[in-house]
């Protein structure tokens, strides 16, 4: 008899995709991790180009070396825990409502994803996550990365955020007086764990 996952409400699915910011992905990740989360990661082949080319950091192909690499990049060794899968690995938890965390962040969030979670495409893993993430009802969060939006975008972001989903672009406030790139990435994953429900303490708020 299948064994059903029972969801202890500290699993959060991360998905990193090809847009331009995985300086973000990294600072979300370290958070999540820092408060005992476990995350299921999914980078995409896109995301691996951006890795290299914005951080210089090389995402292996084997997942217990990408683990190693990702918890060495956000310094978080001894704290939550992570697991990765392949954009194919169709019996991994994310890919069944039966067993997927009940949130979901792709940060960054690459136009092209955007539109495949819209039309409920579900070509590769992170899609397919998505698409369950929606019709189980789940909290998504898309932190997308573009400028100028064409009306293709706004129509997407306007779809999904009428299915519920929230459209965090990632656009840092300068209200706190940033004065370093940390503090413009702070800022916006701090907005992004207020909206996952958790405390944070890396970015001041309005009035504060």
């Amino acid at each position: 008899m299948k064994q059903y996952s029972m969801n202890n409400g500290n699993e959060i699915t991360l998905a990193i995709t090809g847009a331009s910011g995985t300086i973000y992905a990294v600072k979300l990740l370290k958070e999540l991790l820092l408060r005992d989360q476990q995350v299921h990661l999914m980078i995409s082949d896109a995301a691996k180009v951006v890795f290299a080319t914005e951080l210089e950091i090389r995402i292996p192909k084997n997942s217990e070396a990408m683990i190693n690499t990702m918890r060495e990049v956000t310094g978080i060794k001894d704290k939550g825990t992570l697991r990765f899968y392949a954009q194919n690995d169709w019996m991994s938890v994310v890919a069944s409502g039966s067993s997927s965390p009940e949130k979901m962040v792709v940060c960054p969030c690459s136009t092209g994803t955007l539109s495949a979670i819209a039309t409920g495409a579900s070509n590769n893993l992170i899609e397919r996550a998505a698409d369950v993430n929606l019709k189980e009802k789940g909290q998504l969060v898309l932190v997308t990365r573009e400028m100028p939006l064409s009306a293709v975008h706004l129509e997407n972001m306007l779809k999904l955020s009428r299915l519920g989903v929230s459209i965090m672009p990632a656009s840092p406030g300068f209200y706190h007086h940033p004065e370093t790139i940390d503090d413009l990435v702070n800022f916006v994953v701090a907005r992004v764990l207020e909206h996952l429900g958790f405390n944070q303490n890396i970015c001041s708020a309005w009035g504060y």
